[in-house]
């Protein structure tokens, strides 16, 4: 049978009933935009969390550019960050007139290492960019001894713990999440949120997002539209209870593969702290005919990052020949196969037989 490389429906199908009650009646209060949902899916997002504040905000990518401004990048402020991972985290950097400095990633977890970014220190830096890549937990704590502010970029890591028992996203000064519909926690359409403990950064975002401005009438700040509407915290709000259950289905589904001898044919992500799996991409020398032979047999697969951000065109005048091996072989060699909650021991041994049919050595 086909495995797809995402099952986002299957796991909502119980929640069908409640889902559509809750959007009756949101739609009949006639609040929708800051209303009591938003704070409602903000103050539970934040216990879930053992946050001290969470903003809810239009998307995970306005999260990292309010996020980013609150934490004062601008123009002269150097942020870096891996270059592996989704457009968006640069393309924040550089809408905030900050400079985005390339650092290189640990091929075996997809993450920044502390060496990594000291190496890519400059007398201008101000923030460190973490990416909690694919679920994967970034080493927060070590870049913060490092003496400088550490934002995580925690869109694929709801949920994910680090090794010490603490979410993702409450490591560092700041975090942001993204609820895009794929995301482990996922939204019916744009969605995100900012995290933080320092209150005076909450109340900064708090007024970007919008138009920097308190109070609709006083405008102190050249702030931003961004809000999370009411309709998405609602439904967010019916799904959030259920992340634990749906990324213990995903932490079971990596066990499975590896049971069923996944990693005598690749190379199995190492986990980084308790990762939530929002991905599970494995490593393999020749992982483009790999994809072509699991499409042959109806397993989903996706290359993410080929292209890592210091090759991108819009990208070319930061990047400034620093030497990325292990990004380099990282993109080169990786590949995302199917993972979902609901993705059990049958599935995972037809992906590892398809696999070991494809002998590619």
């Amino acid at each position: 049978m086909p495995v797809p490389l995402f099952d986002t429906r299957t796991p909502l199908e119980p929640l069908r009933a409640a889902l559509h009650a809750k959007l009756a009646e949101t739609l009949d209060g006639g609040r929708y935009i800051l209303g009591p949902e938003v704070a409602a899916f903000e103050a539970e997002l934040a216990a879930y969390l053992g946050a001290r504040h969470t903003i809810g905000v239009a998307n995970g990518t306005d999260a990292l550019v309010l996020a980013l401004r609150a934490l004062g990048a601008g123009p002269g402020v150097d942020v870096v960050l891996p270059s592996l991972t989704f457009y968006a985290s640069a393309e924040a950097v550089a809408l905030t007139g900050a400079r985005p400095v390339f650092c290189d990633v640990d091929p075996a977890t997809f993450c920044v290492t502390p060496d990594s970014v000291q190496a890519a220190l400059t007398p201008a830096t101000r923030i460190v960019m973490a990416v909690h890549l694919f679920g994967n937990v970034a080493p927060v704590q070590e870049l913060e001894a490092l003496g400088v502010a550490v934002l995580e970029d925690a869109a694929q890591a709801a949920g994910s713990r680090a090794a010490d028992g603490r979410h993702a996203g409450t490591l560092g000064v700041a975090s942001t999440f993204s609820f895009f519909p794929s995301k482990n926690l996922g939204a019916f359409g744009d969605a995100g949120a900012v995290a933080t403990r320092d209150d005076a950064l909450a109340e900064t975002v708090r007024m970007l997002r919008f138009h920097g401005s308190r109070d609709k009438e006083t405008f102190e700040l050249i702030g931003h539209n961004s809000r999370l509407d009411e309709l998405q915290a609602a439904l967010l709000r019916l799904l959030l209870p259920h992340l634990d259950g749906w990324n213990d289905g995903r932490r079971a589904a990596a066990r499975a593969y590896a049971d069923a001898g996944l990693g005598e044919h690749v190379t199995l992500p190492e986990p980084a702290g308790d990762p939530a799996w929002h991905l599970y991409v494995i490593r393999h020398p020749r992982a483009d005919a790999l994809a072509v032979a699991l499409k042959g047999q109806g397993i989903g697969t996706k290359a993410y990052y080929r292209v890592p951000l210091h090759r991108q065109p819009a990208m070319a005048p930061y990047a400034d020949g620093r030497d990325l091996p292990g990004t380099e072989e990282a993109a080169r060699t990786h590949l995302a196969i199917p993972m979902s909650p609901v993705l059990g021991p049958e599935q995972a041994a037809e992906v590892v037989a398809a696999v070991r049919d494809a002998d590619l050595g």
